[in-house]
């Protein structure tokens, strides 16, 4: 079965590096420090200490896997061969809301990048999905739960 690849902005692929050279380094020997603490207390069938740390190196030890995993199948977006005349991936677009006149910015991007307070909107959302492939001056309209909302897409940008 074929990987899905993951797209990444050169920061989000930097932000994962960091995390995981973080949980091997930091996290890791901290857990095992305390396994080795919990471990000298005595009887380990009765130690909820040691059961703990077990625990917790258990989930440390899944998000690395998962980590790494992401990292493996990663690719880096160039973000000079991007075309800048519609929407995709890594475009900064700014939106007038037809229903109340406000004007938002949402960067597309990835899942593992997304972050709506930053702005991140992430690629997979029914409003990003919309915006796909669309121009400045177009019209979209999104169905999202609190009904249907037209956007006018004012600018994109890099």
């Amino acid at each position: 079965m074929a990987k899905e690849i993951i797209y990444l902005t050169a920061e989000g692929y930097k932000k994962l590096k960091d995390e995981l050279d973080h949980m091997r380094s930091v996290e890791r020997p901290a857990i095992s420090a305390a396994i080795a603490e919990a471990r000298d207390k005595g009887d380990l069938s009765e130690n909820a200490e040691y059961d703990a740390a077990r625990e917790a190196q258990g989930l440390l030890e899944m998000r690395i896997a998962k980590l790494e995993d992401t990292i493996a199948n990663a690719r880096v977006i160039d973000e000079s061969k991007i075309d800048k005349s519609k929407v995709q991936i890594l475009s900064r677009v700014t939106l007038v809301n037809h229903n109340n006149g406000k004007e938002v910015t949402y960067t597309i991007v990835s899942e593992n990048e997304a972050n709506l307070r930053e702005g991140k909107l992430a690629i997979g959302t029914p409003i990003a999905k919309a915006l796909l492939g669309k121009k400045v001056g177009d019209v979209v309209e999104v169905t999202v739960p609190a009904g249907v909302i037209k956007f006018e897409i004012k600018d994109i940008s890099i």
